[in-house]
């Protein structure tokens, strides 16, 4: 398992490097310390994903995005409807606190937060994981924006994004101490692929990007430059 920043560390330290740099250091560091049978399962996972199409068949632009409400991580209800309400808004679909890939993300997209609200658009994250876990999450990282519980998957399997962790990888989460049906607060072991939306204010999708590869996500500057471009 990877070491988490600690609060001290992350308040003192913000990696202004592009989310393509980290990960291929993360990538690295997984080829060399995680055994190849080990790398082999989620690669394989990866690869079914991609050969069922789910990316294919998840919500794109030009599709109308459901309306919906959930828990962030103070347990006040966030509305879709009240921040599209004041402008567009961002969506990023992320499998939990626990993935690192993610919580890069995660990183990227706060620290863009303050040129995101001044191009007219809110932000929030949604994951399966529970309120207090999306709570530890936001006090870790020093998160600024909403980060949703969404209990059962939800709205991510409205958006197309919802599958079943197979059985093997089930195992290898569970070896390091990836406890989803804790995390998660259910036995489904299901999770999102992760995926970034764009909304116009009347739920129309005017960007998506979904992907089975987790370890591939938008550049929070590519995000800033499709808002800036939309105006």
């Amino acid at each position: 398992m990877m070491k988490w920043r600690s609060r001290e560390e992350s308040s003192t330290r913000t990696d202004t490097r592009s989310l393509r740099e980290q990960f291929a250091e993360r990538k690295a560091l997984i080829s060399q310390y995680v055994p190849s049978e080990t790398q082999a399962v989620h690669e394989r996972v990866v690869a079914d994903l991609k050969r069922a199409g789910l990316a294919e068949h998840a919500a794109a632009a030009g599709a109308q995005a459901p309306a919906f409400e959930l828990k962030d991580q103070s347990d006040a209800t966030v509305r879709s409807s009240d921040l599209l309400g004041k402008g567009r808004l961002v969506i990023c679909f992320f499998r939990g606190r626990w993935c690192p890939f993610c919580m890069g993300q995660m990183e990227a997209m706060n620290a863009a937060l303050p040129q995101i609200e001044l191009a007219g658009a809110s932000f929030i994250a949604i994951s399966p994981q529970t309120v207090k876990q999306s709570f530890f999450m936001a006090d870790q990282h020093r998160l600024r924006f909403p980060a949703l519980s969404d209990p059962g998957n939800q709205v991510a399997r409205q958006f197309g994004l919802v599958y079943r962790v197979p059985e093997d990888q089930q195992s290898i989460y569970r070896r390091v101490f990836i406890n989803l049906p804790l995390v998660n607060g259910d036995d489904s072991w299901e999770l999102p692929i992760p995926a970034t939306y764009i909304l116009e204010r009347d739920s129309t999708v005017l960007y998506a990007s979904a992907s089975p590869e987790y370890t591939e996500r938008p550049e929070s500057a590519e995000i800033v430059q499709t808002l800036a471009a939309l105006r």
